[in-house]
């Protein structure tokens, strides 16, 4: 006979605070058993009317119309807000997917499997004792809740089980001998991926799609605080790149493909690169100067995606200011040099440190940062590393962001971006009790920003 109908309405839409998250917002008497069925296909509860479906594969809307299509099977009313069923029907493969023979399918199974780890790993079945960097991604090991240890390999939709143990001991052994110096303790940081899905699912959506009744949601409580800007979120980098853009009439853009944008002064001795889809791992920005048009390479610089946005605004306004670089060849880096770029730093009381090959500044507060010169790649200006390393979260190491900048940085460039590590500002999401941060960390207040910044000189060329 047929299934009587559950008094219960679900409607499905793109969450507006995530870029590929789905809410479900669930009205009825039966709404109880809704939520039960769409937990079991991996949504949340954000709210008592709402839950949120946020993966690590970014592949959302396909799980929300398994739910959908579930629901409907067990006589729940559902529906889905047009922008999220154009998701649904939009075929799709990830950029730069490194195993290219598998198909649509096996990839999902592949991304399934890296979600019940991450899964399993958040609620506690499964505990990472060490993490390293093997050169190309994150390793660690870890063992599950009375059952075993496995390694692991990768990052978020790739992280994979390669080999299982009997014993934790076992499996640590092998790690501490396969990787040696290389290894840290604990899980590794949460990647940019990890740590928005965290996060919308920390909450419930701050503001109703468009086209849902107004009385749906109510609206969401502020969850930001004000922190120093090198413990501040990552922010919107794309939106600075068209901030930049529109402030900056000298520079102009062209977009190679669809993964990067690439903007040129008129000058055409100085470009950056723009990464689109960055993720963790990539270098969001990319910045070089020129002797001129068709001269050598002067100097470059990399900014991690998870930078505060804060930071690299600070990096394009030097150069858009024109104190950041000119024409010319540049000098060695010299004491006066040295001292100009972080005077910023001895005003505001950061630590400094020296050993026979680095020269740090770490931040006065609980929230990890710095700064490190690197005096032997800065004798080897056109070697492969890189002698500024400006860092924020976790340890200098393995940081939760990271800028690096070669040899012949103008010392005014690096200045403005320790004034404003010094000074400087930002927000980020309230810290929960579902999220893992790598160690409890107090906000501690920036020092107030003087009403006129620190005098620069150009920088030795």
């Amino acid at each position: 006979m047929p299934r009587p109908a559950l008094e219960a309405h679900v409607r499905l839409a793109l969450h507006p605070d995530h870029t590929s998250a789905v809410t479900a917002t669930i009205t009825g008497p039966d709404r109880y058993l809704a939520r039960a069925a769409l937990a079991e296909h991996g949504f949340r509860w954000t709210s008592d009317a709402t839950m949120t479906l946020a993966r690590i594969d970014h592949d959302e809307p396909h799980y929300a119309d398994q739910a959908a299509r579930a629901l409907r099977e067990g006589g729940t009313t559902v529906e889905i807000d047009p922008a999220l069923q154009e998701e649904i029907a939009t075929e799709w493969t990830y950029g730069n997917y490194p195993m290219t023979w598998l198909t649509q399918d096996e990839v999902r199974e592949v991304s399934a499997e890296a979600q019940r780890i991450h899964d399993d790993i958040a609620a506690g079945r499964l505990t990472v004792h060490l993490h390293a960097h093997d050169g190309w991604t994150t390793v660690a090991v870890g063992t599950y809740v009375g059952g075993k240890s496995v390694h692991l390999h990768g990052e978020n939709h790739l992280r994979q089980e390669t080999t299982d143990f009997e014993t934790e001991a076992e499996a640590v052994a092998l790690f501490h001998r396969m990787y040696s110096v290389a290894v840290r303790p604990g899980p590794a940081p949460l990647t940019d991926t990890e740590r928005a899905a965290v996060e919308v699912l920390a909450a419930p959506p701050s503001q109703a799609p468009a086209s849902a009744p107004a009385q749906t949601l109510a609206p969401a409580e502020p969850r930001l605080e004000t922190v120093p800007v090198y413990a501040a979120d990552p922010g919107d980098h794309e939106a600075l790149l068209n901030d930049f853009l529109n402030s900056n009439g000298e520079w102009e853009k062209y977009r190679p493909h669809d993964e990067a944008t690439i903007v040129n002064h008129e000058s055409l001795s100085l470009r950056a690169e723009f990464l689109h889809e960055a993720v963790h791992g990539d270098n969001a920005w990319t910045i070089a100067a020129y002797e001129s048009p068709v001269g050598e390479r002067l100097w470059h610089a990399t900014v991690s995606p998870t930078t505060p946005v804060e930071i690299t605004r600070a990096l394009l306004n030097s150069l858009a200011s024109g104190n950041g670089w000119g024409p010319g060849r540049p000098t060695a880096v010299t004491n006066e040099t040295l001292a100009e770029a972080t005077r910023p730093f001895a005003e505001t009381g950061w630590p400094q440190t020296v050993t026979a090959r680095l020269i740090e500044w770490t931040a006065p507060g609980a929230e990890p940062a710095g700064v490190s010169f690197d005096t032997v790649a800065a004798a080897k200006p056109n070697g492969p590393m890189d002698t500024w390393t400006i860092w924020g979260g976790n340890t200098p190491h393995q940081p939760t962001w990271s800028v690096r900048l070669s040899t012949h940085t103008p010392a005014a460039l690096i200045q403005d971006i320790t004034f404003e590590l010094a000074y400087g500002q930002g927000h980020r999401q309230r810290r929960t009790s579902t999220a893992r941060p790598s160690a409890h960390l107090t906000a501690q207040p920036a020092v107030a920003r003087p009403a006129n910044p620190v005098s620069r000189q150009a920088a030795t060329r």
